[in-house]
């Protein structure tokens, strides 16, 4: 059975950040099933924390036939680093782009207060409100993944753009913790790897998933 390509997508973004890669990677008569789920809609109902969106998301990659191959940016790198530790026999490849595996707190904190400066109208196009933003931050600051890492069997690639240096000591920690990955740098990206250069990286994913 052919693996099922899953795609998260940043805070802020949403399943539409993927359609030029997604487009590149998979023309039409594509035989391989791709999943994009949009994540605010998975919080429809519940509480707005990182327990909450993970359970929905979980619960939505566990009825999916098969294995995943699990791509992730930003917020969308933790949500895929913490299903494939927790679920090692579904997760065949893993993709992260300018991801933590250790929430930095103190940027966080920083981050959260800047949210609360700014008015409700600046969130309008996150798909979140602005408590709900405040509220899911919060509750991913005790995220660790640190012993997890040399647990992930499956092959992963670790990517970064070559300006999102917020992002690359966390890159370079996770590839040398990862028993089967290795790390590129996207040339002229920003944090936004998948709308800064959309067809970049489609080639680097595309050379990775053939492998």
């Amino acid at each position: 059975m052919a693996s099922t390509y899953v795609f998260l997508h940043g805070l802020g973004q949403f399943e539409e950040s993927w359609k030029e890669t997604a487009a590149a990677l998979f023309p039409p008569g594509h035989a391989a099933p791709v999943y994009i789920p949009n994540l605010p809609s998975l919080l429809a109902g519940r509480e707005t924390s990182y327990p909450a969106l993970y359970a929905a998301l979980e619960e939505q990659l566990n009825h999916l036939e098969g294995k995943l191959t699990l791509c992730g940016l930003s917020l969308g790198a933790v949500l895929a680093l913490d299903y494939a530790s927790r679920h090692p026999q579904k997760a065949e490849k893993l993709v992260l782009i300018g991801g933590q595996y250790k929430m930095p707190k103190a940027l966080l904190t920083v981050q959260n207060l800047v949210f609360r400066l700014m008015p409700r109208a600046a969130f309008a196009s996150t798909g979140l409100t602005k408590p709900q933003m405040i509220s899911l931050c919060r509750t991913m600051a005790p995220l660790n993944f640190t012993q997890a890492l040399p647990q992930i069997a499956c092959p992963a690639l670790v990517l970064y753009g070559e300006r999102d240096r917020a992002n690359r000591k966390a890159a370079e920690t996770m590839a040398a913790a990862l028993p089967k990955a290795r790390i590129n740098i996207v040339p002229n990206a920003g944090h936004e790897v998948n709308k800064d250069c959309p067809k970049e990286l489609a080639a680097l994913l595309q050379e990775f998933f053939d492998e």
